[in-house]
């Protein structure tokens, strides 16, 4: 979308596909709408665009009852773009703002606070705070309305600095009070709700959303065939499984849950925390992990003008590409699984959880334990594994850069930058760096040339080594193309 004339397209043939794009807002009205409102289409003279939600309240728009636009997927340019708004905004919405303030979100990325609120406001129409402020605003009413939690609580576990703040943001952005807003719960049958009402199971029922088709059997395989043993358990059968793990976050642990069969547009999650306030954290994080702010579109229109790839895209319509609950758990999961099967790096995983995990107070089914944190990792001997003592070492090595934060993977993280430091690590190779680029900092154009299964994939697929170039920006959804067609072939016994 590079014109409001196109935009306005988009809204009048209420286009899903640009929801958490761009947002408009009616003059007339005083409320702003994502661009797939059901409501009548509004006069173009009416009409304002904006690049966040946080932009249309700075404006004095509050936000549609209708369309619910703070509940749309985030944008894929936070996920694609690795320059400094990139970065701050997948910082924002892991809560960093809320944890370290502005100060703490510019020392993150650099750059001196005012230039952080600079390039935000040049390039979403909001500064640091008002984006977090939309944020708290949301996680807010999430809280209202899945809920029985006094509103004081509430306030605190979103992020608000007092009740009277969180009163205030709840007013202006959604024009109801808080206990106006709690009464006006949709339950679970809304197509543009983003909750469903409690039944009693406990914890804060989500509906997280994503755009275009969503390939969840695939991805489900993926975490199916990788789960370790007291972090991660996948109950019921192909179509309709549940995904669980346990969750270290910044002022607690929780378990997830999150359900195979897809809504009209989400999935439905489930979370337990021991700190409401990491609601926000643990939301994102599963959204990384699920892959819910991609373009599947976008990346279908590009790796599907390509002959060799074309038939893959056609087959498994919405591939998503994994990303990472846990990063740090990821990059030590890397390196445990170098050179060996998926099978050997799920035992290997297993073990080390096992031997070094954290016990939960209260065990969960077979949830037992959080992944061992990396400064719990960087001293132990790691004999348990079985694994040649160069593995052992390299772990230890890679565990203790991530501890004293020589290696930097959190979700501002420069990605040229990680990987050169991950690369200057004794042990670490391109396969092990690209891989955790790809996985732990989301990149969506990683190529891991080195991958036996990628070039397996294109060799039979026909293509060269040049046509790569080509697949930019998404070369990373090129090689989960080939993967999961691997996947395939070994699940049905397909030659």
């Amino acid at each position: 979308m590079t014109s409001d004339d196109s935009r306005y397209e988009a809204v009048t043939s209420r286009d899903a596909r640009f929801d958490g794009a761009f947002f408009f807002a009616v003059s007339t009205t005083g409320i702003y709408c994502r661009p797939s409102c059901p409501a009548t289409t509004p006069k173009r003279r009416n009409v304002t665009f904006f690049p966040t939600a946080a932009a249309a309240q700075g404006g004095g728009f509050r936000a549609c009852r209708r369309c619910r636009p703070d509940a749309v997927p985030g944008s894929a340019d936070w996920d694609a773009r690795a320059d400094l708004v990139g970065r701050a905004m997948r910082l924002i919405g892991d809560g960093v703002v809320d944890r370290e303030g502005v100060a703490g979100l510019a020392a993150r990325l650099g750059y001196s606070a005012r230039q952080v609120q600079r390039q935000l406001n040049a390039e979403v129409g909001a500064g640091p705070i008002a984006l977090a402020r939309a944020q708290r605003a949301h996680t807010a009413r999430v809280l209202l309305q899945t809920t029985t939690l006094q509103a004081a609580e509430i306030a605190f576990a979103a992020g608000f600095s007092s009740v009277r703040q969180f009163n205030d943001t709840v007013r202006e952005v959604y024009a109801l009070t808080p206990g106006e807003l709690r009464t006006a719960r949709t339950g679970g049958s809304s197509r543009f709700g983003s909750v469903g009402a409690p039944d009693g199971r406990g914890g804060v029922p989500l509906r997280l959303a994503h755009r275009g088709p969503y390939a969840a059997a695939e991805i489900f395989d993926h975490l199916a065939a990788r789960a370790l043993t007291g972090i991660e358990e996948m109950a019921g059968e192909r179509g309709d499984r549940t995904y669980r793990r346990t969750l270290r976050l910044p002022n607690g642990t929780g378990i997830a849950e999150v359900r195979e069969r897809t809504g009209d547009g989400w999935l439905e999650c489930r979370l337990h925390l021991g700190d409401l306030r990491d609601l926000t954290t643990a939301t994102q994080r599963m959204r990384r992990l699920f892959d819910l702010d991609a373009d599947p579109l976008a990346v279908a229109e590009r790796l599907g003008a390509d002959p060799a790839l074309a038939p893959l895209v056609a087959r498994t319509p919405g591939l998503r590409a994994p990303g990472a609950a846990d990063v740090h758990e990821l990059a030590v999961r890397a390196v445990l699984g170098q050179q060996v099967s998926v099978a050997a790096g799920r035992r290997l995983g297993s073990a080390l959880v096992a031997a070094h995990g954290r016990p939960l107070q209260v065990p969960s089914g077979a949830l037992t334990r959080t992944f061992p944190a990396p400064g719990e990792l960087a001293g132990a001997g790691l004999d348990e594994l079985g694994v040649p003592g160069s593995r052992r070492a390299t772990l230890r090595t890679v565990a203790a850069a991530l501890a004293d934060g020589r290696v930097r993977l959190d979700p501002g993280a420069d990605r040229d930058q990680a990987e050169k430091e991950l690369l200057a690590l004794r042990g670490v190779g391109p396969w092990t760096a690209g891989y955790i680029r790809m996985r732990a900092l989301g990149d969506p154009d990683v190529l891991l040339n080195g991958d036996a299964a990628v070039r397996a994939g294109m060799r039979q697929a026909g293509a060269e080594a040049a046509d790569a170039g080509t697949w930019r920006p998404w070369r990373t959804y090129a090689m989960q193309h080939f993967w999961s067609a691997a996947a395939r072939r070994s699940r049905t016994g397909a030659a």
